[in-house]
């Protein structure tokens, strides 16, 4: 099983590139969000990779990050998703928006991606909803931190979480008493306010 190429970038095109290892060239077909993290051409690069084998074809996926390969693996196990619809899903939104997505379980985000239809994006949301530690599930309310940079935002929108309320949801909500933040109040202070809001 291939799982890395190192040495030079011969070729880089939005969907593939070629790379020269020793004098052999590898085709390997990348998502966009791989594109804009790769050298120039002629350049050194590493790519992480998937060795995809079928009885018909034999094809090398690239990836510039773990969780780029990590999510596509996630998602090829996922009846009726193949490998242009793992990589057309990382094309269409960033690893931590994809992650978010399914966190949330925001199936009109998911079906918006080209070739994912409403129907697939249920299954993909039910199959791998929980399928991310703990620690990945906090990020959904990460944003919410760096754009006030107040953690108080961020453990309200956890409790509410913790409440029963979606990421999405509880973001939206802490988001509408910003406003209202001020010194002394405290996380108790802030989710009371957000749920007689």
């Amino acid at each position: 099983m291939i799982t890395f190429l190192e040495g030079k970038l011969d070729t880089k095109q939005l969907a593939r590139i070629e790379m020269n290892i020793g004098g052999v060239g590898y085709e390997v077909f990348i998502p966009l969000s791989s594109y804009d993290r790769l050298p120039l051409e002629g350049e050194h690069c590493r790519i992480l990779t998937h060795h995809h084998i079928t009885e018909a074809d034999q094809k090398l996926f690239g990836f510039c990050t773990e969780d780029e390969r990590d999510m596509f693996l996630k998602l090829l196990t996922i009846s009726g998703v193949g490998p242009k619809l793992a990589i057309s899903a990382l094309s269409g939104l960033p690893v931590r928006e994809l992650k978010n997505a399914l966190i949330n379980g925001d199936i009109k985000r998911i079906s918006s991606i080209s070739g994912i239809g409403k129907k697939t994006a249920e299954r993909i949301v039910v199959e791998l909803r929980d399928k991310f530690d703990p620690g990945e599930q906090l990020d959904a309310f990460a944003p919410i931190e760096a754009a006030c940079g107040d953690s108080r935002m961020r453990d309200a929108a956890l409790a509410l979480g913790a409440l029963g309320h979606k990421p999405d949801d509880a973001a939206k909500m802490i988001k509408g008493v910003a406003k209202k933040l001020s010194p002394e109040m405290t996380v108790e202070d802030l989710i009371r306010l957000a749920l007689t809001k």
